[in-house]
């Protein structure tokens, strides 16, 4: 079905085309006159969901390892090391020594360097325990529309697993930083694709006042337990609500920097967005883009998977998990007629500054045929998800659009 057959001139579908879908799905489109304008509904884009029996993660690519579950394996309030989405630059290490494994602080913004051990970090320093979410910086890619290059994340990479460790800033006070330190960066002991030992992998980093939030933690253990070699065992910088890019896996290093981190992934525009909006398909020069800090608001529906067909007058109930960055989310809601209207669900407040919300909410389809159910979270800052796509950006970062999910009533 060609796409550009598919609408008038003013992008709404066809009347011809509505009933041409309705026959090929054995069933009619609910509420197919709130159609937002140029929305093609979820059965009829590729790969059609109806059709996925999503059993399992998700694999984009294994060189390196980029690997993601679908949303209905996200249900749980903790996200499990085997439901947890693999984002790597390079190759995982292959010899970890863990009784040897040291941490160093370094660059130019410390009055000294120092190394610690892992025993070091565990007996010297308090211990803290948070939930929190990491989140690709490209999830939710191939939702947008001219589509970009990268890994074409659908919604599952992102986590809120329980972390475990010291924090970085009680580190950074017993090293003693220098008043000129800007910015930090980290290294790990990740292997460059070419196995040439001398090419960076990727060395990120975050504004000292963010290194500096007590949730930004050098973590030995996820989920009470060491933390699986996949994820960065056995130290990881983890630093909730920004691009899990920043939580650098393998850790090594640490140095303090009197500038913005210039390590590899921190220049070009890896990870950046640009300044202004710009038309899709447009890719502006280098210097008009800027570094993803917080990420934006979102949610996902984790339950029921997409695919689900319901009796008439059966209730549905709905769950899931809304997050946003460095703020919290304040309301959640869900549509089934397109986002025409909305409901409001019931919102648990977050474990910790930095978790996901857990989201509940009770559905009766009124009638039969084929229904999207939509997300829809509100940020603290009165900020809502777009509902289909946000603004486009070249590098296919931060698309935050409602989820939605296709279910039948028959």
């Amino acid at each position: 079905m060609n796409r550009s057959s598919l609408f008038n001139r003013r992008g709404f579908l066809k009347k011809s085309t509505l009933a041409t879908m309705a026959g090929m799905l054995g069933t009619k489109i609910a509420f197919a006159d709130r159609l937002p304008t140029g929305y093609l509904p979820l059965a009829f884009q590729e790969p059609n969901p109806m059709l996925i029996k999503n059993k399992d993660l998700i694999v984009l690519n294994d060189k390196p390892w980029n690997v993601e579950p679908p949303a209905h394996l996200l249900d749980d309030a903790i996200t499990p090391a085997d439901k947890m989405f693999i984002r790597n630059n390079g190759l995982i290490p292959e010899n970890v020594d863990v009784a040897n494994w040291k941490l160093t602080i370094n660059g130019e913004s410390v009055k000294a360097a120092k190394t610690y051990s892992l025993r070091d970090l565990k007996t010297k320093f308090k211990t803290y325990t948070y939930q929190l979410v990491l989140e690709c910086g490209g999830n939710g890619r191939a939702g947008y529309a001219p589509q970009t290059a990268g890994n074409q994340w659908s919604d599952g990479a992102v986590s809120c697993a329980e972390w475990t460790g010291v924090r970085l800033k009680d580190i950074l006070a017993d090293v003693g930083l220098k008043d000129d330190a800007v910015y930090i960066g980290y290294y790990g002991k990740d292997l460059h694709i070419s196995q040439d030992p001398t090419k960076p992998v990727i060395s990120r980093g975050v504004p000292i006042k963010k290194a500096l939030e007590d949730e930004t933690l050098v973590a030995w253990a996820m989920n009470g337990k060491d933390i699986p070699l996949t994820h960065g065992h056995p130290l990881r910088l983890v630093i909730g609500g920004w691009p899990a890019s920043v939580s650098g896996k393998w850790l090594h290093t640490i140095a303090i920097r009197n500038k913005v981190h210039d390590g590899a992934k921190m220049t070009g525009k890896s990870y950046k967005v640009p300044i202004n909006p710009v038309q899709p398909g447009v890719d502006p020069p280098e210097d008009q883009f800027k570094i993803i800090e917080s990420m934006p608001v979102k949610s996902l529906i984790t339950f029921p998977k997409t695919g689900a067909m319901v009796d008439l007058g059966q209730s549905i109930s709905l769950r899931g998990h809304a997050w946003a960055g460095d703020r919290a989310v304040k309301t959640m809601q869900v549509s089934f007629d397109f986002g025409s209207t909305w409901q409001p669900c019931k919102l648990q407040s977050p474990k910790n500054r930095l978790a996901w919300q857990q989201w509940t909410a009770e559905l009766k389809l009124p009638q039969k045929g084929y229904y999207e159910i939509w997300a829809r979270a509100v940020d603290d800052a009165g900020v809502s998800q777009p509902m289909v796509m946000p603004q486009w950006n070249p590098e296919g970062y931060c698309n935050n659009a409602c989820h939605r999910i296709a279910v039948k009533v028959v």
